[in-house]
């Protein structure tokens, strides 16, 4: 592998991990995961993320 190839790769990986570790940290502080910013009311997959028991 040569060294432009190599530093792409470790880009996409660095901004992979990034994107992965900032869904963790929110998903832990109790931030939704939906980006659109509506009420869960509004969200058209309320009924899978919020069952009633």
């Amino acid at each position: 592998m040569n060294v432009p190839t190599l530093v792409v790769l470790l880009i996409v990986v660095a901004v992979f991990v990034g994107i992965i570790a900032k869904t963790v940290i929110d998903k832990k502080k109790g931030k939704s995961s939906c980006s659109c910013g509506c009420s869960c009311s509004g969200c058209s997959m309320n009924g899978a993320c919020h069952q009633s028991k």
